[in-house]
């Protein structure tokens, strides 16, 4: 069983892979206060739960993190109790055998370069991945499959929380679907703007980036994915597929280039 890990500022998910299928998965917070030990009791407590997970056994681990503090406490969770394991941890050096043309190749955070790797092995090239997490993230992908660039947008729940807090009379409010883009209320009207207004911001962002990426963007392939990508879903009319564990099976293409003998 390989255990995938992807650290983001807000959540990890972790997902447990026999071969190429996912057979369990699950997100939590990503706290920077935890310990390597507290990380290591969370995964096996997380996959002691499960009815056969539990009579398993670990034989490699595949990691990204976007959070400083957190990866140095994975590398001694992957020291202390994963020892005898192979573990793959994405920095540099590590073989991912995606080109990222960026002006500055190390700030490209780990898992987008990850998503790119999962998203041209699933779906080819040209392709654009959305990426709805703490920030809402586009990665540009060429036909070839390399990391063109890409734009980043606040997130959901910051733009929501923003609101909350700088507005005098507002509050925060459920991220849902209000009765009609004309909001009756308050709640209805924060929920319009935000909802309405992402996916319009999606669509305008995909089609402009899909005509810099190919002669005819309806060529390009977008890409959803991110724990808050099914509040969008059904708003963004230029999202063709969701992909909700994008970064789980990158970082199993990634473990694989990196162990194969």
């Amino acid at each position: 069983m390989l255990l995938t890990i992807d650290v983001g500022n807000t959540q990890t998910v972790l997902g447990i892979f026999d071969g190429e299928e996912i057979v369990e998965h699950w997100r939590v917070s990503t706290d920077p206060r935890r310990t390597a030990d507290e990380l290591a009791v969370l995964m096996q407590g997380l996959m002691g739960a499960h009815p056969v997970l539990k009579n398993e056994e670990v034989d490699g681990l595949a990691i990204c993190c976007t959070v400083p503090t957190v990866l140095h406490e994975l590398r001694e969770v992957t020291r202390r109790y994963y020892g005898d394991v192979p573990a793959v941890l994405v920095e540099p050096g590590v073989k991912t055998g995606v080109h990222v043309l960026t002006d500055n190749p190390k700030e490209v955070g780990t898992d987008r370069i990850v998503n790119t790797l999962a998203a041209k092995h699933l779906y080819g090239g040209p392709c654009i991945v959305v990426d709805f997490g703490t920030a809402t993230s586009f990665d540009a992908i060429n036909e070839r499959g390399d990391f063109v660039g890409g734009a980043i947008a606040p997130g959901i729940e910051i733009s929501v929380e923003a609101l909350g807090v700088r507005g005098a009379m507002l509050r925060k409010i459920e991220v849902a679907r209000p009765r009609s883009v004309i909001g009756k209320n308050t709640v209805e009207a924060m929920q319009s703007g935000v909802l309405f207004g992402f996916a319009g911001q999606v669509d305008g962002i995909v089609n402009r980036m899909a005509a810099e990426l190919a002669e005819n963007p309806d060529d390009v392939q977008v890409i959803a994915t991110g724990g808050l990508a099914p509040l969008v879903l059904g708003e963004a009319t230029s999202i063709d597929v969701h992909e909700p564990w994008l970064t789980l099976i990158g970082l199993r293409l990634v473990y694989e280039r990196n162990t194969a003998s």
